[in-house]
Formats: C-alpha cells, sequence, structure tokens
C-alpha cells in the first residue's frame, strides 16, 4: 500500500547542473506541481546575484523558508511537489525539511567544465558563470544519513529521469507514481507558465 504522506522532491546541485530539466521531467512523468527556486527569490536577491556578489546564508534564509511554504501548502492540499533548490549547504536543506510531508532531495551532479560552458552560452538569467568557483565553494554535498541520493548527469534527460525515479522508489520504498500528487498543468505554477509563455527565456539547466 502507497504511503499516504505527501512527499516533496528538491532537486538540488549548483546551477547548471541539469536541476530544472530533470525536475520538469520528473513533474510531467508524476503530475506533480513543480516550482523553480529562482521563482522565490526577492529582487535584492537578484540584484545582487546580477552583480556577481554571492548570497549570503541572511539572504536565503527568507527565501529557504518561502519555498518550505509553498511545499507545505501543497502538502496541506493532499499532494506531494517536484521544485528545484541549490541547497547548497545542509543547514539550508534541514530549513526545507520543516516543510509539512516528507521531504527527499536528488543532488544532481555534472562535469564542472560542462556546467561552466553551459552557464557561459546561457541567455536571459540573472546567475553569471562567474559565480560558479563560489557555488562550488559552498557546496556541502548530500551526507549518507540525509534522505536524498546522488544522481550522476552524464547521459541524457531520459537517462537521468529513470535514474531519479529508480532512486525515488528505493528511497520510499514505494514507486512514487503512486504517490498523492495532482496535475501539475492545472497549478500554474510560476516557473512551468515562465517555460510554456516564453521558451527562450529558459536559464541554461532547462535547456541543458
Amino acid at each position: 500500500m502507497a504511503p499516504s504522506t505527501p512527499v516533496h522532491v528538491v532537486v538540488m546541485g549548483i546551477s547548471g547542473s541539469g536541476k530544472s530539466t530533470l525536475a520538469a521531467s520528473l513533474s510531467e512523468e508524476l503530475g506533480w506541481p513543480f516550482a523553480e527556486a529562482d521563482e522565490f527569490h526577492p529582487a535584492a536577491n537578484i540584484a545582487k546575484m546580477s552583480a556577481g556578489t554571492p548570497l549570503t546564508d541572511e539572504d536565503r534564509w527568507p527565501w529557504l523558508r518561502s519555498i518550505a511554504g509553498w511545499m507545505s501548502e501543497h502538502a496541506e492540499a493532499g499532494t506531494g511537489s517536484v521544485v528545484t533548490c541549490s541547497a547548497l549547504k545542509r543547514s539550508y536543506r534541514e530549513l526545507l525539511e520543516t516543510a509539512a510531508g516528507r521531504v527527499v532531495f536528488l543532488e544532481v551532479d555534472a562535469d564542472p567544465a560542462v556546467i561552466e560552458r553551459r552557464m557561459n552560452e546561457r541567455e536571459g538569467h540573472f546567475m553569471p558563470a562567474s559565480l560558479l568557483p563560489s557555488q562550488i565553494a559552498t557546496l556541502e554535498p548530500l551526507e549518507a544519513d540525509e534522505d536524498g541520493a546522488h544522481l550522476a548527469n552524464t547521459g541524457s534527460v531520459e537517462e537521468l529521469e529513470a535514474s531519479a525515479l529508480a532512486a525515488l522508489t528505493r528511497l520510499l520504498g514505494a514507486d512514487p507514481h503512486t504517490l498523492p500528487g495532482r496535475n501539475h498543468a492545472s497549478s500554474g505554477t510560476p516557473g512551468r507558465r515562465r517555460a510554456q509563455e516564453n521558451p527562450s527565456n529558459l536559464n541554461e539547466e532547462e535547456r541543458a
């Protein structure tokens, strides 16, 4: 019998790793609401990153609380969700875990050289490639006692999605297709709406 507790899948990792591509694919496959963490940043955070200034913990706490709140809203409505979030530090992930329901993390790993190329080639996104070293230095990879799994982004989107679904099945002890969710097409999440309205503005992860 499938667990009744809503599950939130946080697809995490540094910018350009392929988080958005995987998260959108999982949302489509599972029919769960989808959101981009970028959509929750206040204007001040976006201005700092656009200027090449790394965010501080103080900048990130309200942003992370907003994401956790979004997940809680869906859990209280009886649905799971899929959200992208860099979630670079364990303390950030612990805050996200305060959301109602169960929060699991899928950390997407990719070759830094490939990530840098993607970031240099992208258009219409506020995160400059100059912040990549800061993100790499800040990243605290998932530890063995955390509720999540590592995924290597070395093949096709289909292969990455298959690895993600297998990891979720292992973590949850159930096929994720059987868990509470709803068709995200009716949820009006900002990230999905932005992608549908103007595909040319997708960030590098969505095009990866």
